[in-house]
């Protein structure tokens, strides 16, 4: 039997597995020659004081054959005369992974995805960035992967009472992402690598008899005896349905206004707005790594932050370091930007989402717009912020300390936003309430990393899309919709998640429902 152990160990040496077995042999004062080898369980880096530390959990192998628990390998059955079939509404995490559990119990599914495949998608993206060109069907929020292929693959989440969490990582490894992330405190798989990863899911789901439908588009669907019978695509199809599982993701609009139209119920949902700010990278190393130059060993830096500003909450949201500020509009006229970044990390900006929560009580001029309030405040905002931009997705922006002074930047830094970014008061462009705690809390961030609050910093207008700001409600032990048996809200889109990996959870754990309840 292994020994399980706590190591903590410079970076520098972390890399080097025979300095790691050294490490090991010392803490559990061994010699050397009898460990075998040493399995990572768990990695986390702790960058607080001068010198940095790595904290590893691991299995230690003493006297004894190294045979490290492999990683869970998903042998999925045909089912491609199934009896029953379930749409999928939504080729991202949740829809896909639910389709993975669906052929592991014996359903076949049949995955509707609006928008392309992750080959065809990229040249809408191309014609995003360097033309200013929307296509509302596809983009950065929808086509296969959904919103998670292009943002970053960030796969930390703390929702671990949804669904297990190595499972999900388990299965990514299995379809092509390294296996370091199995083991790594804040896991990240990287935009470039995404792909091929959601492109092997889909192979897998089509060989054993399921289906992903491209340029399937979900407009209607019929309502007998409270269940879905059918529904219908944007080309005219209707296909007979089992079970439908709207995997939709947050910006799926038109499907928010779907569902009152048919008689169910939608419910506002908080969520919070705000912008995109943009530091040299070499800043967050020096504030968070107390040096001049980050060693080669570490990572490029991040950072999480929160402030509380008169009850409102503000904190940091998709921190991407070495990352790239991107365009995610999902339709034309209105400016929404994220943030992702490659699997090395190596671009020489640090961006992140600095977002306000929003309540109900906020957005009062929009409550004529009943549970869609949100919807409306969002596209308000977005909006102004493509008039304010100059047309083809040019962004508003201000550098950072004239953001909190009020002062019209009279030049603005390189920036990584491809589109471009144009400079504004964006005061103009902010609701009022945002606009003030975004200011404030700017100030107090700066005091907690040195670096932070500065001209070199710029902030771009407007993250808008950091979670749906609608919930379908279901019920708790059915995980249905209270007024549809057989529909079943899911994941971020309909208000259960926030993430690459609590997507994927929710979607396993409504798939595994709906086997029980057709078995």
């Amino acid at each position: 039997m292994p020994q399980q152990i706590l190591l903590r160990i410079r970076p520098s040496e972390a890399q080097d597995e025979a300095l790691v077995r050294r490490a090991a042999a010392e803490a559990l004062a061994v010699p050397e020659s009898s460990i075998s080898g040493v399995q990572r369980l768990r990695q986390s880096l702790d960058a607080r004081g001068r010198q940095a530390w790595l904290q590893i959990k691991a299995n230690v192998f003493l006297n004894e054959p190294y045979q490290p628990e492999p990683p869970l390998r998903l042998e999925l059955p045909d089912v491609s005369t199934a009896s029953k079939q379930v749409i999928v509404v939504g080729a991202g995490p949740a829809g896909l992974f639910a389709a993975l559990r669906l052929i592991e119990l014996g359903i076949k599914p049949i995955v509707l995805e609006r928008g392309k495949d992750v080959r065809a998608r990229r040249r809408d993206l191309a014609a995003m960035n360097k033309e200013g060109i929307v296509n509302p069907e596809s983009n950065y929020c929808f086509g296969e992967g959904g919103a998670g292929t292009y943002s970053d693959g960030k796969l930390y989440t703390r929702s671990t009472k949804r669904g297990d969490v190595q499972r999900i990582l388990d299965l990514l490894v299995q379809y092509g992402a390294d296996d370091r992330i199995r083991y790594e405190a804040h896991p990240h798989i990287g935009t470039n690598k995404l792909p091929g990863i959601i492109t092997a899911i889909r192979e897998a789901i089509v060989a054993q008899g399921g289906e992903v439908l491209f340029d399937k588009k979900l407009t209607d669907f019929t309502i007998e005896g409270g269940r879905v019978r059918r529904v219908r695509t944007a080309d005219g199809d209707e296909l007979p349905a089992d079970a439908l599982i709207l995997a939709t993701g947050h910006s799926a609009r038109d499907i928010f206004e779907l569902l009152p139209q048919k008689g169910l119920r939608i419910e506002f949902k908080p969520f919070a707005l705000g912008v995109r700010i943009e530091h040299p990278q070499s800043v967050i190393d020096q504030g968070q790594y107390h040096c001049d130059i980050r060693p080669e060993w570490l990572p490029p830096a991040a950072y999480s932050l929160v402030q509380q500003v008169n009850g409102k909450g503000v904190f940091s949201f998709c921190m991407c370091p070495g990352g790239i500020i991107a365009p995610a509009a999902t339709a034309p006229g209105e400016i929404v930007v994220n943030g992702w970044s490659p699997s090395k990390r190596n671009n020489p900006y640090a961006n992140s989402g600095i977002v306000v929560n929003v309540e109900e009580a906020d957005i009062q001029a929009y409550k004529k717009m009943g549970a869609l309030a949100g919807v409306g405040f969002q596209s308000a905002v977005e909006r102004k912020a493509f008039e304010a931009g100059g047309g083809k997705l040019v962004a508003p922006a201000q550098r950072l300390v004239d953001f909190t002074k009020g002062i019209t930047s009279p030049t603005l830094p390189d920036c990584s936003y491809l589109p471009g970014i144009h400079s504004v008061d964006l005061r103009s462009v902010l609701p009022g309430f945002v606009h003030a705690a975004l200011q404030q809390a700017f100030k107090e961030f700066g005091r907690k990393i040195r670096g932070y609050y500065s001209n070199d910093a710029v902030v771009v207008a407007t993250e808008s899309r950091t979670s749906s700001p609608v919930r379908i409600p279901r019920d708790n032990e059915t995980l249905a919709h209270p007024q549809a048996s057989n529909l079943y809200p899911c994941a971020e889109g309909a208000g259960y998640a926030g993430g690459i990996v609590s997507a994927a959870m929710d979607g396993e754990r409504v798939a595994t429902q709906i086997a029980q309840v057709l078995a």
